[in-house]
Formats: structure tokens, C-alpha cells, sequence
């Protein structure tokens, strides 16, 4: 399902490069420029397309496959949102009407998303259709803070329930993000933080259909530095939260343009270190 979803973004954004399109709302910038991003009409014409086409039952089987019908598909969002839907930051909570509720894109309009996962156990939990708890996270790291949107799946149906916000000191996750926004955002540090060799995999510029596998010294990290996200973060956490480990694996995926990378960070003697580079 997904894959075909990717195919129906590709097949638009072919269509407005040919034609030109430049239109653009200022609002709709992304906070990090990472990927190459969708235009406006891009948007807007891809999600008209999804909402004219009903979500497959089969898509409530996974969760990645129901999240992009989710946020492109404002009909699908509102009868998959338990309303009046709970909303709680600290002490306050207020209860959202039908109503009042406005579209969520999440990650749509940036043209990319993250992941973050303990290990490889972890991360094929994306593929257990056994999973039936959801939380996609919003982690706004300058402001310190996480919105949690937390979906279960009830009778066979992926349902939005509840959303909380919270301080990123409380997230689960909190170490390495109190890490990660520095490394972002000092590139003094960023260097300090590497391993002594760092592993390298990635694609032959010989060969296109070969990878070369290589290992990034502090002294040549600068010319494979890759640009991260600064600003915004959106994390989907398959299951029940888990307790943050001393590993951690960063994905960052492009939604239409092919774009992949996996970072491997260690936690050694108290300190985030990266380990390894995928691209």
C-alpha cells in the first residue's frame, strides 16, 4: 500500500516539474530544509486524489500504511479521531469537538520523516501487524517540548484517542534528543562526538548499482557531514514505549525522492557517540 502511495507522489511531482509550478504559501515551509520538499500544488492535488479514493481495509494492518492515508486524507482523519479527542499539556486538559479540529499533516509538507529505535528488534516492529499501539511524535526541540499523538487500533481500525504534550526531559527518549539537538547545532561538538573511525556505507559513485563501504575520521568528517534536522523531529513509536538503551538508530527517509539514512549512535561512559553512516 504504501509503495503505491510513494508511486502516486512521484507521478505528481513528475507532472509539476514539467509544467513549472512554483506556487508556494509561506506558512507551508518546512522548519528544516533536509530533503527536497513538495510544492503546494503538489500537495493539495495528491491529497484530493487520496480523499477521492477510499482507504483500503487492508491498510488498518499495518500502521505505516494507515499514517499516510491519515494525513493527507481529511475525511479519513475526522472518522478516525475518537472526538470529543483528549487533550492534555501539564495540568491542563480540554476536549477537541468534531468541529474544531483542524487538518494534521504532521510530516507531509516537509518531505521527510524520522525514526528513532533502540535496535533491530525494534525497528522491524514498522513490519509486526501485530502491533496495535501507536504514538506519533512531534518533537520540537527548541521549544523543549513533545506532542504525542497516540493511536490504538479498536475493532480493526487505527483511532486517534488522545494527545499529550509534554517536556522532552520527560520523553523516553530524552538522553540521546538532549544529545542530538546539540550535535545538530555545534559542529565542534558534532566532531566530538564521533567515533574514532566511523563506519561508512554508501552508494559507488563508479557504480550505480554498487555500494562502497568505508570508515569517516574526525579530521574528514566535514566533507560527508550530512544536513540533519534542526528544528522539528517526527518520530513513530510501534508498540509501547520502551526505555532508552545505550544504542540508538536514527532513520531519516525522504517521502517521494528516494532519500534514505540511517545513523548508529553508541552510548559509551556516558557519552552519544555516532558509529556508523548509511546513506
Amino acid at each position: 500500500m504504501k509503495r503505491c502511495f510513494f508511486a502516486i507522489i512521484a507521478g505528481l511531482l513528475l507532472m509539476f516539474s514539467c509544467t513549472g509550478n512554483k506556487a508556494k504559501q509561506a506558512e507551508e515551509v518546512p522548519e528544516d530544509s533536509v530533503a527536497d520538499t513538495t510544492d503546494q500544488a503538489v500537495s493539495d492535488t495528491m491529497e484530493l486524489l487520496i480523499t477521492e479514493t477510499p482507504m483500503p481495509r487492508a491498510a488498518d494492518v499495518m500502521f505505516d500504511d494507515f499514517i499516510f492515508n491519515f494525513v493527507a486524507n481529511m475525511k479519513l482523519q475526522r472518522e478516525r479521531i475518537i472526538f470529543p479527542l483528549r487533550m492534555t499539556e501539564g495540568e491542563k486538559t480540554e476536549k477537541v469537538e468534531k468541529a474544531q479540529w483542524q487538518m494534521e499533516h504532521f510530516f507531509m509538507r516537509q518531505g521527510y520523516y524520522t525514526l528513532l529505535f533502540n535496535d533491530d528488534r525494534q525497528m522491524r516492529l514498522m513490519k509486526d501487524t501485530a502491533v496495535s499501539e501507536a504514538i506519533v511524535e512531534k518533537i520540537l526541540l527548541k521549544k523543549g517540548q513533545v506532542k504525542d499523538y497516540m493511536f490504538q487500533r479498536i475493532k480493526g481500525a487505527w483511532m486517534l484517542k488522545e494527545v499529550k504534550t509534554t517536556s522532552l526531559e520527560e520523553n523516553v527518549n530524552a538522553s540521546f534528543l538532549t544529545f542530538y539537538n546539540r550535535f545538530v547545532t555545534d559542529s565542534v561538538f558534532q566532531v566530538q562526538s564521533l567515533n574514532s573511525t566511523v563506519q561508512f556505507v554508501g552508494p559507488d559513485p563508479d557504480d550505480d548499482f554498487q555500494m562502497m563501504e568505508g570508515v569517516i575520521t574526525p579530521d574528514t568528517w566535514e566533507a560527508f557531514a550530512p544536513q540533519l534536522p534542526s528544528k522539528i523531529l517526527y518520530n513513530i513509536i510501534y508498540g509501547r514505549p520502551e526505555a532508552e538503551g545505550s544504542s540508538k538508530i536514527f532513520l531519516l527517509r525522504g517521502i517521494a525522492n528516494g532519500l534514505e539514512m540511517e545513523l548508529r549512535f553508541r552510548k559509551n561512559h556516558g557519552k552519544w557517540q555516532l558509529m556508523k553512516m548509511t546513506t
